[in-house]
């Protein structure tokens, strides 16, 4: 865990020794050396504030992401502004969580160790207004989906993954395997993450 803030650091290890799933290996007061640290401790999930001093959080989780582009990061902070939110997602940030919303920062945290994402709901409907803008569709990052791999690529989105896709659209598990491989191949992508990832920056999703 990076922040610099000590108190909230300490209430996240209470918060975190209560758990029976999830132990906080280390915190840190800031990430300059965010790279070795991840190095050293190993952790599953990353937590990253976003304003610290010296480098700022997305700042550290671009130089983390260059190196481990399969190291999951979920931001917890106290900002919502869309430009933070947007820097973040493009970054490569597995999720986006409010310093004021921890009540589900455990179930969060297992979300994103287990593939998925996780948003604070308000930052959810953000990122759904921030992306749906009637222009975006006139840029030259749009991608031409039919609805429904824009269905399937919607619930990769949500964190689903391709069992529960295939269930919450009614489809067989064959079928959902296809629109994943239609996808990637029209995103140029080679995973579900890189999929979101791309899909967020063409603004599909």
């Amino acid at each position: 865990m990076f922040d610099d803030n000590a108190n909230f650091r300490s209430s996240i290890q209470l918060l975190l020794d209560a758990s029976e799933n999830i132990d906080l290996v280390k915190k840190f007061p800031n990430a300059a050396e965010a790279y070795r640290e991840v190095k050293n401790h190993e952790p599953d999930v990353v937590l990253m504030d976003i304003e610290m001093p010296g480098t700022d959080g997305i700042e550290a989780l671009f130089a983390l992401k260059a190196k481990r582009p399969d190291l999951k990061v979920m931001m917890l902070t106290s900002f919502e502004d869309e430009h933070r939110i947007f820097s973040a997602l493009c970054a490569g940030a597995s999720g986006y969580a409010l310093k004021g919303d921890i009540d589900n920062l455990e179930q969060g945290i297992c979300d994103v160790f287990n593939g998925g994402g996780h948003f604070s709901p308000s930052i959810a409907m953000r990122v759904i207004k921030m992306l749906s803008h009637p222009l975006v569709i006139k840029q030259n990052t749009y991608v031409a989906l039919t609805k429904r791999e824009h269905d399937v690529l919607q619930k990769m989105y949500e964190g689903y993954n391709r069992k529960m896709a295939a269930a919450a659209l009614n489809i067989s598990e064959k079928t959902i395997c296809d629109y994943y491989k239609t996808i990637y191949q029209k995103l140029h992508v080679n995973s579900a993450q890189e999929a979101v990832r791309e899909a967020i920056l063409r603004r599909l999703v």
